[in-house]
């Protein structure tokens, strides 16, 4: 019988069948516990509606933040931090469309054109302002991917000034990421 064992994870011999039900077992346990976004009703690259899009420059849309939802946060989060990026915007150089952060670790979801979660603090967009910022990819291009982020962090919700840039909230939570989690979005005009 040679063939119809195997080692198991305690270094036991185990019927194949048995040790084959415990390695799927624990995989869909893993598979359950991971930390993950997606945005309603859109698969991950899905396209976003034009409602989303800049309402300024001609752009046509109203403005309006899309909708995210987040479960499985690890242990030890304190709070959340959200960004919104278009790596294929200015020629490749990427534009920030969004960063939220100081999101209470009661919060998983953020409404569709919702105000921000009481508490948190926006960080500033390509435009210089604070909020959520709408893409305005040229007429023509490609669509463009927007990376939807989130990050698990174990900072109180208090802790990092207002106003910071991608780059500078980047810099402040580098140490301070349990965990983090993405969906792309697309749109095209």
């Amino acid at each position: 019988m040679i063939g119809s064992y195997r080692f198991g994870v305690a270094r036991r011999l185990l019927p194949v069948g048995v040790s084959a039900a415990l390695a799927l077992a624990a995989v869909h346990v893993v598979a359950a516990e991971v930390f993950v976004v997606s945005s309603p009703g859109l698969a991950d690259g899905g396209t976003l509606d034009s409602s989303h899009a800049a309402s300024a420059n001609n752009c046509g849309g109203g403005n309006v933040s899309p909708a995210l939802q987040w479960r499985n946060a690890p242990a030890g989060t304190k709070s959340y931090a959200v960004t919104l990026f278009d790596p294929d915007g200015a020629k490749g150089l990427g534009i920030v469309h969004w960063v939220l952060y100081g999101v209470a670790p009661s919060t998983t979801s953020l409404d569709a054109g919702a105000s921000q979660p009481p508490g948190s603090v926006a960080g500033t967009n390509r435009t210089g302002g604070t909020g959520y910022y709408g893409p305005c990819p040229p007429v023509g291009d490609n669509p463009h991917h927007y990376v939807a982020q989130v990050y698990a962090l174990d900072l109180p919700p208090d802790a990092l000034p207002p106003g910071l840039t991608r780059d500078a909230l980047f810099a402040a939570i580098k140490d301070h990421v349990i965990a983090a989690t993405s969906t792309v979005l697309r749109y095209g005009r």
